[in-house]
């Protein structure tokens, strides 16, 4: 139930589409739009680690406790830089919350194109978030059986693996938010369609569409590249992207630093 919940909760400052007019009120389609949107994504996915170490842990089974170890390890290295590629895009920004993100995009052109180093970034921690191939360690079949999960089948296994495919897709919609401009159709003028119904709803369908085609890139990857060893995993994380994180964030500073005087 933790990693189910966790899973889900990130769902709740994503905004989904244009706000609309409903009998006169204008209704954002976003559930809470707090300004700390990005600190709070980030608190509930560090949760999750939870649910995969406290199941391994209750399974009494020394192969489910080796992959919870190295999946808590695994998330906790690649959420560091992870974190580093989103402080370059929030100098860009200047605000936490996501609509803001969205609306920046939408006056100044998608984040994409002054971050692609960032999201190349956030896109490979985000494979490794959700233990896609080939961040599959805890659930490395060759080496720990089924990993983390092998002692529990029926909806405690359906929990564990719905929360995993829920991960990769709300994944696939925070990365569409933040650097291919949410709900935003390119090059197109929206905000001209007024706030009708539909026009929320178009907005709602790009975001989808942009959120299938990460889940189609997740899919490929697994189906074309095989799985890292484990030292090879922490020392792409530590020794590579973390530095690389850093670097596009110093730069970002400078530049902007530059840009604002």
């Amino acid at each position: 139930m933790l990693a189910m919940i966790t899973a889900m909760l990130t769902s709740a400052v994503i905004p989904w589409g244009w706000t609309i007019d409903i009998a006169g009120r204008q209704v954002p389609l976003q559930v809470a739009d707090v300004n700390i949107g990005i600190l709070y994504i980030f608190g509930v996915v560090s949760l999750g680690v939870y649910g995969i170490m406290i199941g391994a842990w209750a399974s009494n089974n020394k192969f489910s406790l080796l992959a919870g170890v190295r999946g808590a390890s695994q998330m906790i290295s690649y959420e560091l830089a992870m974190g580093l590629s989103l402080i370059a895009v929030l100098f860009l920004v200047g605000d936490l919350r996501m609509s803001k993100i969205v609306e920046q995009q939408i006056n100044h052109g998608w984040n994409i194109i002054y971050q692609p180093l960032g999201f190349l970034i956030f896109f490979v921690c985000a494979l490794a978030e959700c233990n896609r191939t080939p961040f599959d360690l805890p659930e490395a079949e060759n080496e720990l059986n089924m990993g983390y999960h092998q002692e529990y089948s029926s909806m405690k296994l359906g929990f564990y693996l719905f929360a995993e495919y829920i991960n990769m897709f709300i994944s696939g919609v925070v990365m569409a938010t933040l650097f291919f401009g949410g709900y935003d159709i390119p090059f197109v003028n929206e905000a001209a369609w007024g706030s009708h119904w539909w026009v929320g709803l178009i907005g709602f369908l790009v975001l989808m569409a942009k959120a299938v085609f990460f889940i189609f890139l997740f899919m490929w990857i697994r189906w074309t590249i095989p799985r890292f060893r484990y030292d090879q995993l922490m020392k792409l994380g530590w020794k590579v992207l973390l530095p690389l994180a850093l670097l596009n964030m110093i730069i970002t500073a400078a530049v902007a630093l530059l840009l604002n005087k």
